[in-house]
């Protein structure tokens, strides 16, 4: 069973063409797919509309109390409901999911030590990824679009990284006999050289290549965690990881490749 894992960034859902054309390119996708989102940029602004502070650290969010309602009421609700309405024009059938919709994603809250991230969720375990209930779906011809909201298993939802969620469904889905491509979609060729020239992307990175370029901050904020969860796929058995455009998901070499 072959499946393609796409993730699709905020650069993307925030812009109505680009959303359209980035859907148009993964409903092209043969066979079997699934669709994971974020959109961070769409939360930080009714964060500002209704005057709540946004802080990150290192690219990923502080997620209190108040918060987690934006986060939800945005990915869960807004966000995955426009895709699945856009996903249905295209002739795709799909279903909106978030990780407490038929158990499909648990996490483990992070531990407070040395930061306290809040309401945030990390899969670290096996099973925290249902694969029977995901496989069903598929089979049954029905796409999952996955928000990044999961759930703990105790009535707790957490904000949890779309990237983790993509390279944590790769790396299940792979351990349950699929063969996997993962690809990490947004509004850029692939892993920029220079932040200012969108030509200059990289055409492939390693792992060694990706430390230095934190340890030289060559990359920063969300593109570090989209790498590491790209890494860690590629280290539990994940063949194929590739950033870039969405219209590179039909075989174009105009993207950055992963490898170790």
């Amino acid at each position: 069973m072959r499946i393609h894992v796409v993730k699709i960034g905020s650069g993307l859902i925030n812009d109505i063409k680009l959303l359209n054309t980035s859907l148009n390119f993964f409903c092209m996708i043969d066979g079997y797919k699934i669709l994971i989102h974020g959109g961070g940029e769409q939360v930080d602004s009714i964060l500002n509309m209704m005057n709540i502070q946004k802080r990150m650290i290192k690219g990923r969010r502080i997620t209190d109390k108040k918060t987690l309602n934006v986060v939800v009421m945005t990915y869960a609700g807004m966000i995955n409901k426009n895709i699945i309405s856009l996903l249905q024009y295209n002739n795709c059938n799909a279903v909106g999911l978030c990780g407490a919709d038929g158990n499909c994603i648990k996490s483990h809250i992070r531990k407070k030590n040395p930061i306290d991230y809040g309401y945030v969720g990390d899969i670290i375990k096996k099973n925290d990824v249902n694969t029977t209930f995901i496989k069903l779906l598929l089979k049954n011809h029905i796409t999952p679009v996955l928000c990044s909201i999961t759930h703990d298993g105790k009535g707790n939802l957490l904000n949890t990284n779309a990237d983790s969620i993509a390279s944590n469904i790769s790396v299940s889905l792979s351990n349950d006999n699929c063969d996997v491509d993962l690809h990490f979609c947004f509004d850029k060729k692939g892993v920029l050289k220079n932040i200012k020239d969108p030509k200059s992307y990289f055409s492939k990175i390693n792992f060694s290549l990706f430390q230095d370029m934190k340890k030289n901050h060559i990359i920063s904020n969300g593109m570090i965690p989209k790498l590491e969860n790209g890494f860690f796929a590629l280290k539990n058995g994940i063949s194929k990881v590739s950033i870039g455009l969405p219209n590179d998901l039909i075989d174009s070499n105009e993207k950055t490749m992963l490898c170790m």
